[in-house]
């Protein structure tokens, strides 16, 4: 039967649903990044009544509020609940979105959609790995997804994302097998928003094979077009917090340093144990010296950083200097 697991780790926080030795689903939570569902107190820094929404700030943080709060003036405070993350977007990122929130919910509360889960320690089996995590983070970095007899390409768009199936099998079978994988990766990878699949032009009866694997494969709640005879279909799925693709697409270096420190934390040997990695990512981890000494903690040794900048970016590993 699936499981939801979750792992509280250095800098991020992991959960997947597990069934045997397959992840369904996995979603990552970088440490200190506002998802659907949080409280946050804000104050109303712009009103636009003509349009029922205003812009509130906190912090370092701003959001798109709808509808406005009622009795709130401009320069007011409020409790809004966030709806959807801020999206970074080369040249027009995308703020926040909030909803006001009911006078009793608590500021700081978080995370209202996430799933009760088992809790893994670091000391645990590594269940997250056994069932293929770091061939999921490869997807998601590479945005390429392997399916028999061709291959899935994963593009971010300000639009959308767009899923591209290429490959050998006859255009038919390719259509309802690159619309199986496409299903699953978007559960796997967690892709929400506006998506879009490019699947071979073919017939009416594999346009519609196509579209029945789609939804037994893909759980509610989604929306979905039909696949059109240009072989195109759009699913529409809530917006809750970032997709994976997207946390290795707008910050690199520091999603490969996360996964470095978890590779660590688990490393077997005794002594002291020495991270290598491409620059960027190693001065990801350089730059938060809390991160240095939680992993330390955990393994019970000092930590060696060092930078190598011949190594690919997802190229980093560890060692203990005593195996």
């Amino acid at each position: 039967m699936p499981e939801w697991l979750i792992e509280h780790g250095i800098g991020e926080t992991r959960l997947a649903l597990i069934d045997g030795d397959t992840i369904l689903e996995a979603r990552i939570l970088p440490e200190g990044e506002l998802i659907a569902g949080t409280i946050v107190r804000a104050r109303l820094i712009a009103r636009m009544p003509e349009r029922g929404q205003g812009i509130v700030a906190w912090g370092d943080g701003e959001a798109l509020v709808a509808p406005l709060p009622a009795g709130v003036t401009q320069g007011a405070e409020t409790l809004v609940e966030i709806t959807r993350p801020a999206i970074p977007e080369p040249g027009k990122p995308k703020r926040a979105r909030a909803r006001p929130a009911r006078a009793e919910l608590r500021e700081g509360l978080a995370a209202a959609d996430l799933p009760a889960a088992t809790m893994l320690r670091h000391t645990d089996p590594d269940r997250f790995e056994a069932a293929g995590w770091s061939e999921l983070l490869e997807e998601a970095a590479t945005g390429r997804v392997s399916l028999p007899g061709g291959t899935l390409d994963i593009a971010l768009t300000p639009a959308m994302t767009l899923i591209d199936v290429d490959g050998t099998l006859s255009p038919a079978a390719l259509t309802t097998a690159g619309a199986t994988v496409a299903a699953r990766a978007i559960r796997r990878l967690d892709l929400a928003g506006s998506i879009g699949i490019d699947l071979p032009g073919t017939d009416k009866a594999a346009r519609a094979a196509a579209a029945d694997a789609i939804d037994a494969v893909l759980p509610q709640p989604f929306e979905r077009t039909a696949v059109n005879g240009f072989g195109f279909v759009q699913i529409v799925r809530p917006r809750r917090r970032r997709s994976l693709p997207e946390i290795y697409a707008m910050e690199a270096p520091l999603a490969h340093a996360r996964a470095l420190l978890r590779r660590a934390e688990r490393s077997p040997g005794i002594g002291e144990r020495v991270l290598t990695a491409q620059p960027a990512v190693i001065a990801e981890i350089e730059s938060r010296p809390a991160w240095t000494r939680e992993l330390g903690r955990r393994t019970g040794t000092a930590i060696v950083l060092q930078g190598d900048p011949g190594l690919a970016i997802s190229a980093g590993h560890v060692q203990a200097r005593h195996a």
